[in-house]
């Protein structure tokens, strides 16, 4: 595992948002939207994890940062749950590490893109016991989430964001829109937010999480 990449903002940190990449990509991936966001966000550092390399079953066991192994795509996937809640385990240090920082949990909040949303969501509301600040989910889905699932209190009072392309041939809409139903029935403060885009970010999805996050953080 390579060491996270951490962004420390222009005042002393008392804010921090820990932020997974995709399948495939590095933590260098999502390094020019933290430093664009803490332009806005003076005091919040910013915590980028890289997955481990290794075999991807659905790309012919190819090896390549991967926070689980994916081993079949239809009709929903198929992934290796040890795996992802290694993952989880992985950014459950981290958040552990912040607090210990002198961060405050409830300014704390987790975010992801696609496979790393994945393991956002699973952390968030499976595993994490506690406050948190919050949860970013961009063109991702949940696929531990079911109609079995229930959340403490403590998980119910985390709010998200979800944010997914109208044309995401990747991870498709619905899948998205499923996540933020199971936890809108929940009880759950969250937000669901479309863009005219496929598997990608766009500059105005980035200034809607800032305006989120200002929301929250400042």
């Amino acid at each position: 595992m390579h060491t996270p990449l951490t962004i420390e903002p222009q005042k002393p940190a008392d804010a921090c948002v820990i932020w997974l990449h995709g399948l495939g990509a590095d933590r260098y991936d999502f390094l020019p939207v933290a430093e664009a966001l803490q332009e806005q966000l003076l005091s919040t550092r910013f915590v980028l994890p890289q997955a481990p390399t290794r075999p991807v079953t659905i790309n012919g066991g190819y090896a390549m940062p991967s926070w689980y192994d994916i081993k079949a795509m239809s009709p929903a996937r198929s992934i290796s749950e040890d795996e992802l809640n290694e993952s989880a385990d992985t950014v459950i240090g981290l958040i552990e590490a912040q607090k210990a920082s002198g961060i405050d949990a409830n300014r704390i909040v987790l975010a992801g893109f696609s496979q790393g949303g994945a393991v956002v969501f699973h952390t968030a509301y499976l595993k994490w016991q506690g406050a948190l600040g919050g949860v970013i989910a961009l063109s991702t889905y949940a696929p531990t989430f079911s109609d079995e699932l229930e959340l403490s209190a403590s998980q119910q009072r985390i709010p998200a964001l979800c944010l997914h392309g109208q044309y995401d041939d990747v991870v498709q809409n619905s899948m998205g829109r499923t996540a933020y139903e199971h936890l809108k029935t929940r009880g759950v403060t969250v937000t669901w937010q479309e863009y005219p885009m496929g598997h990608e970010v766009l500059p105005e999805e980035i200034r809607d999480i800032g305006s989120w996050l200002v929301a929250r953080l400042s």
